[in-house]
């Protein structure tokens, strides 16, 4: 788990702490998308606000909508695509889509 992959592939692993989770998950120098799956209100705020990632889905697919930004963070790229975020090249840019199991 040290590779940005392109394709349909998931790596799962399993931990104790959500903060053991995260910091994994922030640890490479990529960060393009995301995905988390919880029952709690609390955890996918958590995961929205501390993943180091441009695109974050809780509980579902990813979606692609145009009014929703398409972009990564740090070796990720840099700035989204559509939405208007697009016209925000500097800026950081998470968009985060949940739903409640």
């Amino acid at each position: 788990m040290v590779q940005e992959p392109f394709g349909p592939v998931v790596a799962m692993r399993s931990f104790a702490r959500l903060e053991d989770a995260i910091a994994e998950a922030n640890r490479l120098p990529f960060g393009l998308a995301a995905y988390g799956f919880t029952r709690s209100l609390k955890t996918m705020h958590e995961l929205a606000r501390d993943l180091e990632a441009g695109m974050i889905w809780l509980n579902q697919p990813a979606l692609a909508l145009p009014e929703m930004p398409f972009g990564g963070v740090k070796d990720s790229g840099f700035g989204s695509e559509g939405g208007p975020e697009a016209l925000d090249a500097y800026s950081v840019v998470k968009s985060v889509s949940t739903a409640m199991v």
